[in-house]
């Protein structure tokens, strides 16, 4: 019972503090939120608290905020994750349909998450070594003129123009494309383009050996250009103004970090299986000048499958309910979108 009061003090604090952006007195506790007990007690529960590290006195005001620990403990006794308001829900929807292609869908994510959590949000590119190939799809445009596209698992398209040295006939596209797809369909890029070059003849006179190395040259050249394991999309780095009276400490090491996209990959952490939600608070993070930052963030992609990660970053003083819902909502319409692409 004593502890089930503490936790709903400390929760009291951690939701004042970061609405407030001021120390929580015993007081004010008393005053805004029905915890049922005297004033008295309260004090006692936040002397606890304080001795145990939840809490800490910032100066010689009576008021107390939030340690790490405290976020900590605030974050893991979430019963569950508030569910999205129907209206956030239209929100993401609307915004996210609207997307033509995965560079779109990414652009758009972006905005979205920061608009939700008035956070810097941050969206990784999906990884080339976890996707596969969809589909390919030969077009000619004229007999001696084709249209390459590639589809991959995680959204992206393709095209390239192929100009042949020779004709081709209708016949001869339908059979290589057949062969194309079969050798490719489902494979990660690197047995794709493994199958793709064992279908070039290895006799030049061949008929079909100049059309056949031309469209895999095109398509091996078209996957390697999906190398952007490292790419990602930064927006709402404006939202920070609104931690100023922590900007040495907060602000100023985390405006670097966003220069830094290697760094920013290390924050939001390796892609794991499904859409896990991690939070890492404050000293929990891989980088000791960020200490004063947080981080939300899942993994997405189709499937059960996590082709990369997407989240916010912040001060530890955040909306974490609300930053934890936004992320997990995002992260699961993203991967719908690219599980039906």
């Amino acid at each position: 019972m004593q502890e089930e009061r503490r936790l709903a003090v400390l929760r009291a604090i951690v939701e004042d503090y970061v609405a407030t952006e001021e120390p929580v007195g015993s007081k004010t506790l008393v005053e805004r939120h029905g915890l049922g007990v005297s004033p008295a007690t309260v004090r006692n529960d936040m002397a606890a608290l304080e001795d145990e590290g939840y809490i800490t006195q910032p100066h010689t005001s009576a008021g107390r905020v939030p340690t790490d620990k405290g976020y900590r403990l605030f974050v893991d006794r979430l019963t569950t994750v508030k569910p999205m308001s129907a209206a956030e829900r239209r929100a993401i929807a609307s915004l996210l349909d609207g997307a033509v292609d995965l560079d779109d869908v990414v652009q758009r994510s972006v905005r979205l998450l920061a608009q939700l959590t008035r956070q810097v949000a941050v969206v990784q590119y999906p990884t080339l070594s976890r996707s596969t190939v969809r589909h390919v799809e030969l077009v000619a445009l004229a007999p001696n003129r084709l249209l390459v596209v590639l589809i991959l698992s995680t959204g992206r398209v393709e095209q390239r123009l192929v100009e042949l040295d020779t004709d081709v006939e209708d016949a001869a596209l339908l059979e290589l494309k057949t062969e194309v797809n079969r050798a490719a369909l489902g494979e990660v890029i690197a047995d794709a383009g493994t199958a793709l070059r064992a279908l070039v003849p290895e006799d030049d006179a061949s008929p079909v050996a100049p059309v056949t190395r031309a469209v895999v040259d095109t398509l091996l050249e078209a996957m390697s250009d999906h190398r952007s394991d490292e790419r990602i999309a930064v927006g709402g780095a404006a939202n920070l103004a609104r931690y100023g009276d922590s900007f040495d400490s907060a602000v100023r090491p985390l405006l670097e970090a966003l220069e830094e996209h290697v760094v920013l990959l290390k924050l939001l952490g390796e892609a794991s299986t499904g859409e896990t939600l991690t939070v890492r608070i404050g000293h929990e993070g891989p980088y000791q000048e960020l200490s004063s930052t947080s981080v939300v963030a899942s993994g997405y992609g189709p499937g059960d499958e996590a082709f990369a990660r997407l989240g916010i970053v912040g001060p530890t003083r955040m909306d974490y309910p609300g930053s934890m819902a936004a992320v997990r909502a995002v992260a699961r319409y993203v991967s719908r979108i690219l599980d039906g692409a």
